[in-house]
């Protein structure tokens, strides 16, 4: 007859085994926090390009641009802040809605619309003399090498939203 030995776990085993098993449990307690705040704000759905009402009605808009400003709610992680942000608003020949961002597609300067006498009807960048057409388009010759950015828009109960500011000719 065979006596199968019984493996017996030594007093120092259990203590190692449990002692790991508590320290393991431990450190994973502490690490789910952390990773989810890591996590947190890929998984949070966002309203990136949804368009903003800026408080303009669609009966004030001119054939002559207009400068608008209105804040924007923005979150970076848990920081929520309000951002300003600005806009050059019009009526063109066909009566369309116009909405140009004010940013030089050149350095990012702010252009300003007969910002200069010598050039009217025309966006002027004081920073390195740019200039645009009205519709947005750069004047060849000049440091920017693309049209200003026109802004999403929308009217919706004859107030305009504006959305995201994207290069000219994307949809």
């Amino acid at each position: 007859m065979s006596e199968e030995k019984k493996q017996q776990v030594t007093r120092r085993q259990f203590l190692n085994y449990t002692l790991m098993g508590v320290g393991g449990f431990m450190a994973a307690g502490l690490l789910i926090s952390p990773v989810r705040m890591a996590i947190d704000p890929i998984l949070k759905s966002t309203d990136e390009g949804g368009l903003v009402n800026v408080g303009v009605s669609v009966d004030d808009i001119t054939n002559e641009p207009q400068r608008i400003d209105w804040k924007v709610e923005q979150v970076d992680g848990w920081y929520e802040s309000e951002v300003d942000r600005s806009a050059w608003v019009y009526k063109n020949e066909n009566d369309e809605i116009v909405a140009l961002s004010p940013t030089c597609t050149h350095l990012g300067c702010v252009v300003s619309w007969e910002g200069n006498e010598s050039y009217p009807n025309q966006f002027f960048c004081p920073c390195h003399n740019g200039r645009f057409e009205k519709d947005g388009t750069n004047v060849p010759g000049t440091p920017p090498l693309e049209p200003l950015h026109t802004y999403e828009l929308e009217v919706r109960d004859g107030m305009l939203f504006l959305g995201d500011a994207k290069p000219q000719g994307e949809a």
